[in-house]
C-alpha cells in the first residue's frame, strides 16, 4: 500500500541530514526551526482575520460559461483596490485641509499607485476573446460598471462633478446617500486651491466661494497662482509638490481609463454596453475630460 506520500516523508527524522532539501522533509525542517505556529484552534488565523470565507464565496456566475468566472474576479477586485482608494482620497483631502502635507501626500502617492495596479488588471480582462465574452453577456442583463458607486465617488472626489450621475443609485437610499455626499461635497482640486489661498497666494472669491456640486472650469488667475508656486518652488516647496502629487494622480487616472477603453475595445468592439453608453464611444469622450486643468496648461508658460 503506497499510502499517503505525506506519511511516508513524515517517517523520516526532521533532523536527517541526509534529507533531500528539494523535498518536503526540507520543507519541514525549516518549518520546525522556525517554530512556526501550526493550530489555530484557539487563535484567529490568515483566513479568519481575512474574513476570506466571506469574499471567496462571493463569486456567483450565472453562466454555464468557463470564463466568467474571469469577469467576476476582475471587477471584484477592481472594488476592493477602489474601496482602498476612497479610503485614501477622503483621508488626503483631511489632511490637506489641515495643512498636513507629508501625510497626504503619502496618501495621494498611494492612490495613484493603486490605480496602476488597475492599469495592469485590464490585461488580465483583456485575455478574454470576443465569443467568450459573446457567451456571458446575456446573463449580465443591465448591469454595467458604469453604475459602481464606489467609482463614482471617486470620480466625483477627484471633480468630475454630474449631478445626472446620481439616478442610477436612486433604488438604493443607502448608497444615494453616500454618493450624493460625495457630490455636494468639496473635491481634492477644491481643497487645494484653498490651501494656495491660505497660504496668501491669489485664487479668485469666484473660485474659493464656487458651488461645489459644479463640474471645475479652468481660471486664469488659478493658472497664475499655481504659476508663483511654480516659478518660486524653493519658496514653496510643499505647493509644488502638492501640485506634481495632482499631477501624477491625473495622469494614473487617465491610464487608468485609457486601458479600459482599448480593453472594451478589444472584447466588444463597438457594440453598446450594457449599462446603455455607447460603449468605446462613452470612454473616448471620458479621455478629454481635465480634473486639474492648470496643472497642466502651466507648464507652457514656464
Amino acid at each position: 500500500m503506497s499510502g499517503c506520500p505525506f506519511n511516508q516523508s513524515a517517517n523520516v527524522p526532521l533532523s536527517d541530514p541526509h534529507a533531500d532539501a528539494s523535498g518536503d522533509t526540507g520543507s519541514a525542517q525549516i518549518v520546525h526551526d522556525e517554530t512556526a505556529q501550526l493550530d489555530f484552534s484557539q487563535s484567529m488565523s490568515y483566513g479568519d482575520y481575512l474574513q476570506l470565507d466571506a469574499i471567496l464565496n462571493a463569486q456567483k456566475p450565472l453562466s454555464p460559461d468557463h470564463n466568467e468566472m474571469l469577469f467576476i474576479v476582475q471587477h471584484q477586485t477592481s472594488e476592493l483596490w477602489m474601496k482602498l482608494m476612497l479610503h485614501e482620497l477622503t483621508a488626503a483631502m483631511r489632511h490637506i485641509e489641515e495643512d498636513e502635507l507629508p501625510d497626504a501626500f503619502k496618501m495621494l502617492a498611494r492612490v495613484s499607485q493603486i490605480m496602476a495596479q488597475l492599469v495592469h488588471a485590464w490585461d488580465v480582462l483583456a485575455t478574454m476573446t470576443p465569443p467568450e465574452y459573446s457567451a456571458i453577456r446575456p446573463y449580465l442583463a443591465q448591469s454595467s460598471g458604469f453604475q459602481s458607486w464606489q467609482y463614482r465617488c471617486i470620480e466625483f472626489s477627484m471633480g468630475n462633478k454630474n449631478q445626472n450621475m446620481l439616478i442610477p443609485h436612486a433604488h438604493r437610499p443607502d448608497l444615494h446617500e453616500i454618493v450624493e455626499k460625495a457630490f455636494c461635497a468639496p473635491s481634492l482640486y477644491d481643497v487645494s486651491l484653498k490651501l494656495l489661498a491660505r497660504r496668501g497666494l491669489a485664487v479668485p472669491a469666484e473660485i474659493l466661494e464656487r458651488d461645489c456640486r459644479q463640474a471645475y472650469a479652468a481660471n486664469n488667475q488659478v493658472e497664475d497662482a499655481w504659476l508663483v508656486v511654480y516659478r518660486n518652488h524653493k519658496k514653496y516647496w510643499d505647493l509644488y509638490q502638492l501640485g506634481e502629487e495632482l499631477a501624477d494622480l491625473e495622469d494614473a487616472f487617465r491610464l487608468w481609463r485609457f486601458r479600459h477603453l482599448t480593453t472594451v475595445e478589444r472584447v466588444i468592439g463597438f457594440k453598446r454596453g450594457t449599462g446603455g453608453t455607447g460603449g468605446v464611444s462613452y470612454l473616448r469622450k471620458m479621455l478629454d475630460v481635465v480634473l486639474f486643468p492648470e496643472i497642466w496648461s502651466l507648464r507652457t508658460s514656464l
